[in-house]
């Protein structure tokens, strides 16, 4: 039974395929031609060079194929690149999740707790509270309208679920991608950490959820993939703790997020290049993304390690790797 597996160059997708090849399952890959070869390497995995944009390749991806995992998508917290993630996350998710469909294939399709609503320290957000109160920036915009399209093909037929991961830490972040908070932390002195929260897992849970979401997820129903809620704050105490970096001294305040968010916003328009920093990332780093996961602990048996480990294996994979 072969499983597919787009964005299997990224955090979540390489940590899919290294869990699908510990158990023994063929797995397929579609990966561009461009695609950083390291994620990959030493694993025996059937690869066929395509672009989730591209229908022919995926069509031809995922022939003969009886499981989807869709894991491709443009994450970049910001105001522009509406365009580019319209094009990978919301029609790449659309060609995906249609020849599925026609392949009577299952598909889980990883979105992010981005496209939820926002959650409290009282009360975290699950995956019916309403979706409101994120910065609606190219990436929340994107990867909601992504879930409608492939709701939609769950309307015609479809065999699907959606999993909302959280932050995620843990090894093979070749990119990196949400290790670059733990390298930064670990490597410089961040005195002033944002104010709200998140809900931080490891990617080796998340890729647990997802293959457990192929087995037992009802079709068109969504599953919060998250861990322990806490703030920036407190996270930032953590990785220093883990990696002998010098931890926080206390939230920025008002000003500073106004500066560093409007500073990020004028560095983008001189350069052409929006930077991390800016003022719709630094609005969605005030905000309190505390989730729970009741529902895919209950139904998908999903488990949570503990904080520390995550952070640890994930800063010796970096240490290991020539990162840090």
């Amino acid at each position: 039974m072969t499983t597919l597996v787009t964005g299997a160059t990224g955090l979540v997708g390489s940590n899919v395929v290294r869990l699908l090849r510990d158990t023994g399952e063929p797995v397929r890959v579609l990966a561009r031609k461009t695609s950083d070869p390291r994620p990959l390497a030493g694993l025996e995995v059937e690869a066929v060079t395509g672009d989730v944009t591209d229908v022919e390749s995926v069509r031809r991806a995922m022939a003969g194929v009886a499981r989807v995992v869709h894991a491709a998508a443009i994450v970049h917290i910001g105001w522009t690149g509406l365009a580019s993630q319209r094009a990978v996350n919301v029609e790449g998710t659309r060609n995906v999740a249609k020849a599925a469909r026609d392949a009577n294939a299952k598909m889980v399709h990883v979105s992010s707790v981005d496209a939820l609503g926002v959650g409290s320290p009282e009360l975290p957000a699950d995956e019916e509270s309403p979706r409101v109160g994120k910065v609606p920036c190219s990436y929340v915009i994107t990867k909601r309208e992504a879930e409608q399209a492939f709701l939609d093909e769950v309307e015609r037929g479809l065999d699907g679920v959606i999993v909302n991961p959280g932050l995620m830490f843990g090894p093979w972040d070749w990119k990196p991608s949400s290790g670059r908070m733990l390298l930064e932390v670990a490597r410089r002195f961040t005195p002033f950490a944002p104010t709200g929260g998140c809900t931080m897992c490891d990617v080796r849970d998340v890729a647990a959820g997802i293959l457990a979401a192929l087995d037992r997820g009802v079709a068109g129903r969504r599953y919060i993939l998250g861990g322990e809620n806490l703030t920036y704050f407190d996270l930032w105490k953590r990785i220093a703790d883990v990696s002998g970096g010098s931890a926080p001294i206390c939230q920025a305040g008002p000003l500073l997020r106004f500066i560093g968010g409007r500073g990020g916003d004028l560095i983008g328009k001189i350069t052409g290049r929006e930077p991390d920093v800016n003022s719709a990332a630094v609005g969605m780093s005030n905000l309190y993304h505390y989730y729970s996961i009741a529902r895919a602990q209950e139904e998908l048996g999903y488990v949570v390690r503990p904080l520390e480990e995550s952070l640890a294996d994930g800063w010796r994979w970096f240490q290991a790797e020539g990162y840090a």
